[in-house]
């Protein structure tokens, strides 16, 4: 049985945690390959908010075995403390979760770091200042702590040590200082030990699953367009939030890959800098935040919001090999007389369907077609025919300029409030 992937189609934030926690009904294990605390899922335990920022979506279905990818970096601290929040909830997850002993920990000089850039203006690309960048940096430094080194205390501590040292010139220079090795680690030990337990190999976890027959689901975290290597650089995240990144932050062959689902929002939204040509910054975009709840799980910040942008989406079709969509937020656009959508770009080479280079140099123009809104509610459809007539155009459309077909369209925040097209794990 192989694996089904959830990509981000768009600058994260699309909508995945509850794509991932409707696809779970039919998982047996769902496993994240990428990033940390900076990617917030926002799922609904009834009509109570959850946020997870890095145990899979997963989680609230007991029984779902959880892994946390080699891909990842691990926040000790940020993952005690979802743990103590599903606690609170009622849910002991302690048992279903499994950590990557390859993962790399965040620890507190990553986000001192961190932290200290964002305060320099010529520095700043508004990271969520958890640490993840700087943890990067030091894994492709070969100088980072995979979390297995926490078996060997004396190892760990040493190993921190030199990677103190190491860093210790930059935080002096952004004008910063760092703690002690023991004052770093003392607030942490509660959180190493509770972690000790859970970490195993995630490579031999997800292939033996797959290898059984069982369903296994692929989350993703931010989006194609924050991709290091396929994002709008240097505007993105540290890892590969893209479809070969599950390979990679898991150890798993392309080919174990059966489909592969990309979430995108039925508009636009971007937090932090970088470029966002469909962005609205008037009163509609203003609308649109308000109606759909933009503001980061993690961080809170305001997002930023715009008309939906299908070279973007094609793009990210294109890098993840998409084979089906998830729409998000369909209800969010209710109650506007006229909708917006991108179909191309206006460039001095010419009018183009791709999406352009949107680096420093960028002069291109969107090109917008103009579509009838409705003002129904829609919350309470659960089939296409449910609907209003210009709903239904309005995703018509966006099939056929992408070339995708919609596998789930989601009208309001909660698990039934959802249209599913196609099933999680088609035979």
């Amino acid at each position: 049985m192989p694996a089904v992937a959830i990509i981000g189609a768009q600058w994260g934030d699309e909508g995945k945690g509850k794509v991932v926690d409707l696809f779970t009904e039919e998982a047996e294990m769902v496993a994240r390959y990428a990033g940390g605390a900076n990617a917030g899922h926002t799922l609904y335990l009834g009509n109570t908010k959850v946020v997870m920022r890095l145990v899979p979506s997963g989680v609230l279905r007991p029984g779902v075995k959880c892994v946390l990818g080699q891909g990842m970096v691990v926040d000790p601290l940020a993952l005690d403390q979802e743990l103590r929040e599903l606690l609170a909830h009622g849910r002991d997850a302690g048992g279903d979760i499994l950590v990557s002993e390859r993962a790399h920990l965040v620890l507190p000089y990553h986000k001192v770091v961190d932290e200290l850039r964002e305060k320099d203006p010529g520095l700043s690309i508004g990271t969520t200042k958890r640490g993840i960048g700087p943890a990067y940096e030091d894994k492709v430094g070969r100088r980072g702590i995979q979390a297995q080194t926490i078996r060997y205390p004396g190892q760990f501590r040493a190993a921190v040590d030199r990677a103190r040292k190491a860093w210790a010139p930059t935080v002096a220079a952004l004008g910063g200082e760092l703690a002690s090795v023991e004052a770093m680690l003392e607030p942490l030990q509660g959180a190493l030990d509770r972690l000790l337990p859970m970490l195993g190999d995630a490579s031999r976890a997800v292939n033996d699953a797959l290898k059984a027959g069982k369903r296994v689901l692929l989350e993703g975290a931010q989006g194609t367009l924050l991709d290091v290597d396929h994002g709008t650089y240097p505007f993105v995240t540290s890892s590969s939030s893209t479809a070969g990144g599950a390979c990679t932050g898991l150890g798993l062959g392309p080919r174990k890959i059966r489909r592969v689902v990309g979430v995108t929002k039925a508009y636009t939204t971007r937090v932090g800098g970088g470029p966002f040509p469909t962005e609205l910054n008037d009163a509609i975009g203003q609308r649109i935040r308000a109606n759909g709840g933009e503001f980061g799980s993690v961080t809170g910040r305001p997002r930023r919001c715009g008309w939906l942008d299908l070279p973007a989406l094609r793009y990210a079709a294109q890098v993840n090999g998409m084979d089906g969509l998830a729409l998000t937020k369909l209800d969010v656009l209710t109650g506007f007389s006229e909708l917006r959508v991108c179909v191309a770009y206006d460039t001095p080479e010419g009018r183009t369907l791709d999406l352009p280079d949107l680096g420093e140099g960028f002069q291109g123009t969107p090109v917008y077609v103009s579509l009838p809104g409705w003002s129904s509610p829609i919350s309470g459809a659960r089939r296409l025919e449910d609907l209003p007539p210009e709903a239904r155009r309005y995703l018509d459309f966006i099939e056929e300029q992408i070339d995708l077909p919609f596998d789930l369209i989601s009208v309001g925040p909660h698990r039934e409030e959802t249209i599913i097209k196609v099933a999680p794990f088609p035979s």
